[in-house]
């Protein structure tokens, strides 16, 4: 079968080094849109190197953000990307990103949940320096047509909404060109640029990288609510619930709460459809 679950989370840990420094940095945050208005003291924190602090989404693409296309290729997996759907990612800090530094990071699958129509595969990064842990980082991956073989259907996740109106909703447009500066970040799938490709894929046009729009989320809530202070991210969970096309609006609906923020999602252009759902950031 394409997949051994048994195997595959028994499997021995692939392990890399990944190195970075503030050009890594820079072109991540203006990726997910940092340095709008360019000459903002609030932006230059993100894209001036005499200033920088690091996004904590950024463990998502340091050392060039092929953990999703690797993971696949573990012990016990023999499934296609085409047939590979990123479902949801959460990321854990256990301290500050710095803003250059080198870790080992190693890649294991975690779980293997049985959805019924589809498997969803738990892909877990650590990262770790001379000094200790980094982060943790999980991918959820659905795999399309490799459900029904009886294992367990796994946690869920789902939020109920405060019954209250969003303590702050905020704007963000995303550019023409804003995939194609993200791919360069490591991402390269040609969903994201090519329109022939995206069309085989049964888009209309490119669509924009979903951890994109999980940076563009983290920065809105961190500017937003937290004073722009990145180390109070302790962790942060996103479920991608639809698609965001280059030249769309996001809305962010935020829910201070006690410890957390909550965060919806949406489309502004296309009636507020779903984009991130059961999104919570953790604070300290």
């Amino acid at each position: 079968m394409p997949i051994d679950a048994a195997r595959a989370v028994a499997a021995e840990p692939r392990s890399t080094t990944v190195t970075w420094d503030h050009k890594d940095i820079q072109l991540y945050h203006l990726g997910v849109g940092a340095g709008r208005p360019a000459t903002d003291p609030d932006e230059l924190r993100y894209t001036l190197e005499s200033r920088l602090h690091v996004l904590p989404s950024f463990a998502t693409v340091a050392g060039a953000g092929r953990g999703v296309v690797s993971g696949i290729t573990l012990p016990g997996l023999d499934i296609a990307l085409a047939s590979v759907l990123h479902g949801g990612q959460r990321i854990t800090l256990h301290r500050p990103i710095p803003v250059t530094g080198t870790a080992t990071s190693s890649s294991r699958i975690a779980a293997v949940y049985d959805k019924g129509k589809a498997a969803v595969l738990v892909l877990r990064t650590e990262a770790a320096d001379d000094d200790g842990p980094l982060w943790t980082s999980d991918s959820q991956l659905f795999v399309r047509g490799e459900g029904g073989f009886g294992g367990e259907r796994g946690p869920s996740e789902r939020l109920d909404l405060p019954g209250r109106a969003p303590d702050a909703t905020v704007e963000r447009h995303i550019r023409e060109d804003q995939a194609l500066l993200y791919r360069l970040s490591g991402d390269l799938n040609p969903l994201h640029a090519d329109p022939d490709f995206a069309k085989l894929a049964g888009f209309d046009r490119p669509i924009l990288h979903g951890l994109c729009t999980y940076g563009t989320t983290l920065k809105a809530v961190i500017d937003t609510l937290l004073g722009g202070d990145v180390t109070r991210v302790r962790s942060y969970r996103a479920r991608f619930a639809g698609v965001v096309f280059p030249g769309e609006t996001l809305r962010i609906r935020m829910w201070d709460l006690p410890g957390r923020v909550q965060v919806v999602v949406s489309a502004a252009d296309r009636d507020d459809a779903p984009v991130l759902a059961d999104t919570l950031v953790e604070t300290v």
